[in-house]
């Protein structure tokens, strides 16, 4: 059974607070979205100085993942009130990371996902990423 994917803009929006302060970073593309076995996926390619990356946001009740592949390879599980062990893939290394999910939230147009972000045992910050995206009216 395939599922019908729709173009949709994309904006993903992460703000990271560490001791030091936040820091917001701010992505806008195309991409597609689709459903399938009761979960919603988004699929969209960022170009960064070491190529391009393919990202898969994977979102189901109470959990999400996301998914990169290409230049930066990653995976980060999330899943409501509990610490998940990823991976982050670099030219010079694999790094163990740990997700501490606080808020994980679904809905038409939105993924709003709040977390503690750990890499190599060194807590990294809390991350909020929300993700809007909408049906790209070609």
């Amino acid at each position: 059974m395939s599922s019908t994917e729709i173009p949709m803009k994309i904006n993903v929006k992460t703000t990271i607070h560490q001791q030091e302060g936040s820091e917001t970073i701010e992505l806008k593309v195309f991409g597609r979205y689709f459903e399938k076995e009761g979960a919603s996926f988004l699929k969209y390619e960022e170009v960064l100085e070491e190529g391009t990356v393919r990202t898969i946001v994977k979102v189901a009740p109470d959990e999400a993942l996301i998914l990169r592949g290409g230049a930066v390879k990653m995976r980060l599980p999330f899943k409501l009130h509990k610490k998940l062990r990823g991976s982050y893939e670099m030219p010079f290394g694999v790094f163990e990371t740990m997700t501490m999910t606080r808020r994980l939230r679904a809905s038409k147009g939105l993924i709003d996902i709040l977390y503690d972000f750990t890499m190599q045992g060194s807590p990294a910050g809390t991350y909020h990423m929300e993700i809007t995206f909408q049906e790209d009216e070609i």
